[in-house]
C-alpha cells in the first residue's frame, strides 16, 4: 500500500488533527477524525440507508468529519480519481 497524504484540518495543532490520505494502489480514501459520540451513531442507527437494515456492522464505524476538512476531502476525491486512470 503506498499513502499519498493529501491534508490535515487547518485549524488544529500537532495532535490528534482529521487527516486524509490515498491509497495510490486502489484509489481509496482513507481518514482520521473523531469518533462518533453514542447519540450521532444512534441516529445514524434510525436513519438507515435506503434499504439497509438498521445498525452499524462490527466492522464500520461512523466517524465525524469537521466541516473545515471540506477543501481537503475535495482534493483527496480528485487524487483518488486521477489514481484509478
Amino acid at each position: 500500500m503506498r499513502l499519498r497524504f493529501i491534508g490535515i484540518d487547518p485549524d488544529t495543532g500537532k495532535n490528534g488533527s482529521p487527516t486524509a490520505w490515498v491509497d495510490l494502489e486502489t484509489a481509496d480514501i482513507l481518514i482520521q477524525s473523531y469518533t462518533a459520540d453514542e447519540e450521532t451513531r444512534a441516529q445514524c442507527v434510525e436513519n438507515p440507508a435506503p434499504g439497509h437494515v438498521k445498525g452499524i456492522p462490527d466492522h464500520e464505524t461512523v466517524v465525524r468529519i469537521p466541516a473545515r476538512l471540506v477543501p481537503v476531502l475535495r482534493e483527496a476525491c480528485d487524487a483518488a480519481e486521477r489514481a484509478q486512470l
